[in-house]
């Protein structure tokens, strides 16, 4: 069963209470000033984005900040416990990704990193299936591959019979990779990861997944979906600090010249008599995390895969779907409001959730939003431009002018997770029908392409 069919049973709306209490994270005491006067409690609802840090994260990283030192380079204490810190960060992560014994556990910079790594290490004439529904980070780094975009699929069956398809006709049998997402940054619907896992290997491809929304919210292993590489950042999952994680099959890896040339990424340098140089790589992660590695950031994914894990991904998942409840059934009741969908309503998602109102303007929207309830949303088109297009079924180039009283061509999003407490959502819905029936309070302006308070 895959990660989407295994939740679907659990998808619909939840009418009991929270399951548990939301998790610490800095920022919730913060407030903001609103163009009505006044201050608010600032409710984040932009997690898609990035997820507000856990406060047991920052407690973690502020308590090994004084023990700071570098890494695999020195022979002092503070050097050689930082070098323990950031192995074992990543012996955590692998255990959290439930990575198999002969997998690698390489650290970047994020997912866009992470995707951009695995195709500079892609071999010869490699294939590579990418729906056209994923973000841009996974969509564009195989441009030096040759490529084959696959129509957004409208239920989870057809994306798996889509690739099916797919991969039947290529016309090789060299290597060939399917990229896909688990959960969907404009929808939050889940993909059936499993099965798509087992058509790729079927024919004889393999399969990164691009794990940075469905990680913060859902167990992920490596080893029970059957994929050969899994893609996350931290910034996402509740860890600051600009790190990500590709975790999987090393061979390709260690078959790739460095992603980076410099030190770490170098065993042996000889100086050649003709006066170049001979270089031996590592064949481990080290091959790729050339330079003085992001010990911080890898020690903060580490903290928050532990936090996670102790917290129970089933139990926050549980309570999500509460939050999932009451946002859609909310939406449900704004006259003109439509929530965006490729695998229908009742599908099983994450906490996104994208929608526009009949009328608004979405950059409009989300700005009232902001000045006048402190409620933080995302609009336009996420990174994910052929997808949202597809979804509304109009020109999305540009959002036209800030008071235009027209149809949405870009989208609201709200999101949400772990640290979000009941009442941001609760606000948010209530923000939403004020807005639509009695309009925002103030007056905006275009400046930059965005809509802004006219102060």
């Amino acid at each position: 069963m895959s990660v989407a069919t295994a939740t679907a049973s659990t998808a619909h709306t939840d009418a009991t209470p929270a399951v548990c209490a939301p998790l610490p994270v800095l920022g919730r005491d913060v407030t903001v000033p609103l163009v009505t006067g006044g201050e608010v409690g600032y409710a984040a609802l932009d997690y898609a984005a990035s997820a507000p840090a856990l406060q047991r994260v920052w407690d973690d990283v502020a308590a090994y900040a004084p023990y700071y030192g570098s890494v695999h380079r020195g022979a002092g204490y503070l050097s050689q416990l930082s070098t323990d810190l950031f192995e074992n960060a990543r012996r955590t992560v692998g255990e959290f990704l439930g990575c198999r014994d002969t997998d690698q556990v390489v650290f970047t910079r994020s997912t866009t990193d992470s995707l951009n790594l695995l195709a500079h290490a892609l071999p010869a004439g490699c294939q590579v299936f990418v729906f056209e529904t994923e973000h841009h980070a996974a969509l564009l780094p195989w441009q030096g591959a040759e490529v084959t975009c696959l129509d957004a699929p409208r239920s989870p069956r057809q994306a798996v019979e889509t690739l099916e398809r797919a991969l039947a006709d290529r016309d090789s049998h060299g290597p060939a990779l399917v990229c896909v997402t688990g959960a969907s940054n404009v929808t939050g619907e889940l993909w059936p990861v499993r099965e798509l896992a087992a058509a790729a290997h079927a024919h004889g491809a393999r399969i990164v997944l691009d794990a940075a929304q469905l990680a913060p919210h859902h167990p992920v292993s490596v080893r029970d979906l059957d994929v050969d590489w899994v893609a996350f950042s931290g910034h996402k999952l509740y860890a600051p600090f600009g790190s990500g994680v590709l975790a999987g099959r090393a061979d390709w890896l260690r078959a790739a010249e460095p992603y980076l040339a410099g030190g770490g990424a170098s065993r042996t340098v000889t100086r050649r008599a003709d006066g170049g140089v001979d270089v031996e790589w590592h064949e481990t992660a080290a091959r790729h995390e050339a330079g003085s590695p992001n010990v911080i950031g890898a020690y903060a994914i580490a903290s928050a895969c532990k936090a996670l894990t102790e917290a129970g991904l089933d139990t926050l998942a549980a309570r999500e779907r509460h939050l999932i409840g009451t946002v859609t059934a909310g939406l449900a009741e704004v006259p003109g409001a439509r929530v965006l969908s490729l695998f229908g309503e009742d599908a099983p998602r994450v906490g996104v959730i994208s929608f526009v109102i009949e009328g608004w303007n979405s950059s409009h929207f989300a700005a009232a939003l902001s000045a006048e309830y402190g409620i933080g949303v995302r609009d336009g088109l996420f990174c994910a431009h052929p997808l949202v297009r597809t979804l509304l079924g109009a020109d999305a180039d540009s959002p036209g002018d800030c008071g235009a009283q027209e149809a949405a061509p870009h989208a609201i999003r709200v999101s949400f997770g772990a640290g979000t407490p009941d009442e941001h959502v609760e606000r948010f819905v209530n923000a939403v029908r004020e807005l639509v029936r009695e309009g925002a309070k103030w007056r905006y302006r275009t400046e930059n392409g965005r809509c802004v308070p006219a102060v």
